[in-house]
């Protein structure tokens, strides 16, 4: 993809996932990975609301060469990067979503782990998969982007590649090929906690082993 293309994808998402009330206010940050560095939404900035002029563009080492202040989680970002590169079996990542979308943060503020939803639905199961829960550390923290990457390698050396996890207390992240892919995913992983949220404490059986491995055989579903 090429930059110019990646502005107006970045823009284009924030707007969406803002007018449908996934992300509020300035919190969330989107970034895009291109062949010489990142984008990403600039710190404190309106997800609802940008400028692709004003994407921060940052080398491969996370120098800022153009555009506004980029956020923060930038760190955190990078780390995701580097984890799919590595891990076996991984998804490699190509864009970043986060976003402290209402259901997610509210579940995690009860979920035991070690994550946040169990398989209930199959469009879960195929589009989201396992959602390890990362325990609280402040916003920005290197220690959370660390503990990430640690969440990103186990899963893949146990044959279960992530592609999400969730920062208790603060909001999913979620990677994939592009940002429509990764906005998808988003939507089903907080669709699913609302589910989840609205049924508690009566919550349904999960799907069985047998049902679970259907849909690996017959979707590639990642559980």
């Amino acid at each position: 993809m090429s930059e110019a293309k990646a502005r107006e994808e970045i823009c284009r998402v924030g707007e969406s996932l803002f007018q449908r009330g996934y992300v509020h206010a300035t919190a969330g940050n989107i970034s895009v990975r291109l062949d010489h560095g990142f984008l990403i939404t600039p710190t404190d900035a309106c997800l609802g609301f940008l400028d692709p002029a004003d994407l921060a563009l940052l080398d491969h080492d996370g120098h800022q060469l153009s555009g506004n202040r980029a956020s923060k989680t930038i760190a955190l970002h990078r780390k995701i990067y580097e984890a799919s590169d590595h891990a076996p079996g991984s998804w490699p990542a190509h864009c970043v979503i986060h976003t402290h979308s209402t259901h997610c943060v509210g579940l995690s503020l009860r979920a035991k782990g070690p994550e946040l939803l169990p398989p209930i639905t199959p469009y879960f199961v195929m589009k989201v998969g396992h959602v390890p829960l990362i325990p609280y550390f402040r916003p920005g923290d290197v220690l959370a982007a660390d503990a990430v990457a640690d969440a990103i390698l186990h899963y893949a050396k146990v044959d279960t590649p992530i592609r999400a996890v969730m920062l208790s207390r603060l909001g999913p992240n979620v990677w994939h090929q592009d940002l429509t892919q990764a906005m998808a995913t988003l939507e089903e992983l907080e669709e699913t906690a609302k589910l989840v949220q609205n049924l508690a404490p009566h919550l349904p059986e999960n799907l069985s082993d047998a049902q679970i491995e259907e849909l690996r055989q017959n979707f590639g579903a990642a559980w």
